[in-house]
């Protein structure tokens, strides 16, 4: 499939939804070489690849509040020095790239590097939505590990991992970088043949991303209800609340931002409180103190024109409409739940499913 310049902002706008407050930037993503580069053509592909490709998941790591520049810029290409390091050592060229995560600076990152060197990008993703940890990586549920992998921050930084000895240590690695580095750092990682990328790769969700981008706008251009078209794209999706931001307390701690929101009801839900954990992302929604969603499904914050809310721009006074639905059923295994449940983020519950939760 070929994206025009409407496609690939639906994809951001897409993404962004998904993206559950984190995922990156989505004005970079739309900022980016994704746009730069539209005389490029810019495909993505279903795995469509030769079989001795090698794909790779380029991203940033880091908080996802806003950052703070710091340090001189010395690396004004930190992806393609990353794949250049890879490349190097491998002796061979990057064939593809592979979304880490769905949001609207990290996937639209995938492909912008992707359109500079000419390759495609693939049709799906190693989460299905945005995470805030490495943890949250299918490779981890297949024993495929994300090194060798290359770091490269705009201010130096170049580093090559050939392997470590922990999905911890990894995170602690990467995070760490970035910390230094000002805020955040360019991976690329999980060197994939095509047949690993066939066990990992979570399929079709870049074509989910334009799908909600465009009946979102659609429906807004017939006087429809944008939300609820978005909805009705979603696994189980449903709205499950409508507030005002009434608290929103967070810190950038350790390479994350961490916090919570507190809603305050409107209409059918008056006199109801929701309250989301925040760790990049919205993870863990309490409706009146007791358990709503549950990680890994995903609940995201939107406008009430169904424009997805990154959580370095929620604001208390906020009017949000919040839609849920189901994880991929990848992470409701029981390894997917001990890099994604709810005792991973520290939260003492047994997962219950959202479609019986959020009823």
């Amino acid at each position: 499939m070929k994206l025009g310049v409407k496609e690939a902002q639906w994809l951001v706008e897409g993404a962004t939804i998904l993206g559950v407050g984190g995922g990156g930037d989505p004005e970079a993503g739309l900022n980016s070489n994704l746009f730069c580069n539209v005389e490029k053509s810019l495909f993505f592909w279903s795995l469509e690849v030769n079989d001795n490709d090698l794909l790779v998941s380029p991203y940033y790591v880091g908080s996802v509040a806003k950052r703070k520049v710091s340090k001189t810029q010395t690396i004004e290409e930190p992806f393609v020095e990353a794949i250049s390091i890879i490349e190097r050592f491998f002796g061979k060229k990057v064939g593809a790239t592979v979304p880490s995560e769905i949001g609207g600076g990290n996937t639209a990152a995938a492909l912008a590097i992707a359109s500079q060197l000419d390759i495609p990008t693939v049709d799906g993703d190693l989460m299905g939505r945005a995470g805030p940890e490495l943890h949250q990586s299918t490779i981890h549920i297949f024993g495929i590990p994300p090194t060798p992998t290359a770091i490269v921050s705009e201010s130096g930084n170049k580093v090559l991992v050939e392997a470590t000895s922990s999905v911890d240590d990894y995170e602690s690695i990467a995070r760490h970088i970035s910390v230094i580095s000002g805020g955040h750092a360019a991976v690329v990682d999980t060197p994939l043949t095509k047949e690993l990328a066939k066990k990992c790769v979570i399929p079709n969700t870049l074509s989910l991303c334009i799908q909600l981008g465009m009946v979102r706008e659609q429906s807004e251009e017939k006087g429809k209800d944008p939300v609820q078209a978005v909805v009705s794209k979603l696994k189980n999706g449903k709205v499950i609340f409508k507030g005002v931001v009434s608290k929103y307390k967070w810190e950038d701690k350790a390479g994350f931002l961490f916090g919570e929101a507190t809603l305050e009801g409107v209409g059918e839900w008056r006199s109801h409180t929701l309250k989301s954990w925040i760790k990049n992302e919205h993870i863990f929604a309490f409706l009146d103190d007791k358990p709503y969603v549950m990680p890994p499904d995903l609940y995201t914050f939107v406008t009430p024109r169904a424009k997805g809310i990154t959580n370095d721009a929620l604001k208390e006074g906020m009017e949000v409409v919040v839609i849920g639905a189901s994880a991929p059923e990848i992470w409701r295994s029981e390894a997917g739940l001990k890099l994604f449940g709810p005792r991973h983020f520290g939260f003492d519950y047994d997962y219950v499913p959202f479609e019986k939760l959020a009823r």
